[in-house]
């Protein structure tokens, strides 16, 4: 099942019969959004939820409890796309193939997206393709130029060559549970997610992997919620976050699971458990030094 999670601008250029050799489910897809990260104690996640609710609806895709989001990211051996984030240029981006729903069979005929996830400025723009799990790691691991269509063939050549000329290789995984809701009425830009058991790993970079070592990357007693407009933030969500007395933080789940790692040295992004300790009720949860192990899902 494909799960588009965000409003798209789609640009369908037909290539029927390329779309039916592929089974690709959606064709090319592009978004421009702002985007504000907060995070929020685990305990508080549903009564945001439910306060959303009340002026939002739950995203069509979004079933009740949410839905896995598993992203491998690529990057250079000297990990570029990582310090242009830390060295926060006004031009950056990265790669990844992502996959909604749980790891469970997945196979080369999943679909899954490849994608291009840059900032401009305070823009955020992403760009990607639904392919086959197979043909995005032929494209993305074996280097290949794969079919497509006249419309998809400017964003699969930039993929390769960003690949190619970058020597890009796979650097992390990072996945989550997601809830999903979007605006209505006035509001119909706004979309809000709340991303709970964010973990990841350095290693295993098949999706399919049998009983891969996750690690949360996150602290389990908190969730990630992200805020995204087109233009700006409503009042009242401005509101709901001063009323919860909710912070801005500077996080990226990508690099959060490189430096959880220690594949680099932690920066002013990371999220460190003794800056944002549990609840006395649960102090025997975070007592552990080391990343606490999530288990295979």
């Amino acid at each position: 099942m494909v799960f588009r999670t965000e409003t798209a601008v789609s640009e369908d250029g037909g290539g029927g019969a390329d779309r039916d050799a592929l089974h690709v489910a959606s064709r090319l897809h592009a978004f421009n959004r702002f985007e504000l990260k907060y995070l929020v104690p685990v305990e508080q996640a549903a009564q945001i939820r439910d306060e959303l609710a009340e002026r939002m609806e739950r995203d069509a895709h979004s079933p009740v409890g949410g839905y896995g989001v598993w992203s491998l990211y690529y990057d250079t051996p000297q990990l570029r796309f990582y310090w242009e984030k830390i060295e926060g240029l006004k031009f950056r981006r990265k790669l990844r193939i992502r996959h909604y729903g749980d790891l469970d069979g997945v196979s080369d005929v999943s679909p899954v997206c490849v994608e291009i996830k840059q900032r401009v400025n305070r823009v955020t723009q992403k760009r990607r393709i639904t392919l086959p799990y197979g043909v995005a790691r032929q494209l993305c691991d074996g280097r290949e130029l794969v079919p497509h269509s006249a419309r998809e063939r400017a964003f699969v050549e930039e993929v390769l060559e960003l690949i190619v000329r970058l020597n890009l290789r796979p650097a992390a995984i990072t996945g989550y549970q997601r809830e999903a809701l979007v605006g209505r009425d006035a509001d119909t830009g706004l979309r809000v997610t709340l991303d709970r058991r964010v973990r990841g790993r350095d290693r295993d970079f098949h999706f399919g992997t049998e009983r891969p070592e996750n690690r949360f990357t996150i602290p389990p007693h908190l969730a990630v919620m992200e805020i995204k407009v087109n233009e700006r933030t409503p009042y009242w969500i401005t509101d709901l976050a001063a009323r919860r007395n909710l912070n801005l933080v500077r996080v990226s789940k990508y690099v959060q699971s490189i430096e959880a790692f220690g594949l680099a040295p932690r920066s002013v992004f990371h999220i460190d458990e003794a800056d944002y300790p549990p609840p006395p009720s649960h102090g025997q949860q975070s007592a552990q030094g080391a990343p606490m192990k999530a288990g295979a899902q």
